[in-house]
């Protein structure tokens, strides 16, 4: 199992796309440990030895340019391709050095596939190496709300107040109910009614973000360019709003769901 160094230096948090360009695997890699064979990666092309991890994103070790228009396709096939070569059976009579390599190259290929090849992960990830933890900056309100004792604020998305705000009357409404053993049909219906929409809205917020991953990679392929740097900041504060706005909805269609099924 790759240790909490190795898993650090992979993600890399905060580098720019600009930055990571200049440190690709082959950069990092020039030549096999065992060998000498030049540009070995993960392994070793030549003699088939497994190589020490190299502290890169989850993009760059699949050799992917950070886009998030990403073929799925193309990303599980070279998963299963490493996973033959890399997995800690193949390795299993080798010197222990190359044994806990070949764990940890393990487990960042798995870490890697898993968060690349979900859309939602995929777009959080490459917000958290552009220095954007939203995973990170929902604990720590959820810890505060804990310590202090008040409630988690969460923003209610300006298109949304007056519907939240009818639901959660409803809601209300429905747990004082269940409180005394009451349950009124009418009541549910009109829930499940103001759910729907929701679901719909949530769904198409992945439409929406899709668009920005658009433009996302169409900016990471004229970097180059004056004023890159501001313009990547837009497009990653507009993918935040989308987010938020998605677990947003995520989060209230969840608290529905509970409330009818208590």
């Amino acid at each position: 199992m790759a240790n909490a160094e190795s898993k650090s230096s992979l993600i890399m948090l905060g580098q720019s796309a600009s930055q990571a360009s200049s440190h690709s695997l082959e950069d990092a890699t020039p030549s096999c440990w065992s060998c000498g064979t030049m540009r070995a990666v993960h392994f070793c092309s030549s003699c088939g030895k497994v190589q020490p991890p190299v502290p890169v994103d989850y993009f760059t070790f699949f050799g992917f340019p950070r886009k998030l228009n990403l073929d799925t396709a193309a990303l599980e096939k070279e998963f299963y391709a490493l996973s033959r070569k890399l997995h800690p059976d193949v390795f299993g009579q080798a010197e222990e050095q190359e044994r806990s390599w070949s764990l940890e190259q393990s487990s960042m290929l798995n870490d890697a596939y898993r968060t690349l090849k979900d859309p939602i992960k995929r777009t959080e990830y490459l917000l958290r190496l552009e220095g954007i933890e939203l995973e990170e900056q929902s604990k720590q309100a959820t810890e505060k709300a804990r310590s202090t004792g008040e409630l988690k604020k969460q923003v209610v998305p300006p298109d949304l107040l007056e519907e939240v705000f009818e639901l959660n009357m409803h809601l209300e409404e429905l747990r004082a109910q269940k409180k005394v053993g009451e349950d009124d049909p009418a009541l549910l219906e009109e829930i499940g009614r103001a759910k729907l929409p929701l679901e719909e809205k949530h769904d198409a917020l992945l439409n929406e973000l899709k668009s920005e991953w658009n433009e996302w990679d169409e900016l990471v392929d004229a970097s180059a360019e004056a004023g890159a740097n501001g313009e990547r900041r837009k497009i990653l504060d507009k993918m935040v709003d989308v987010l938020n706005r998605r677990n947003y909805i995520r989060n209230l269609v969840r608290d529905v769901n509970e409330a009818m099924e208590n």
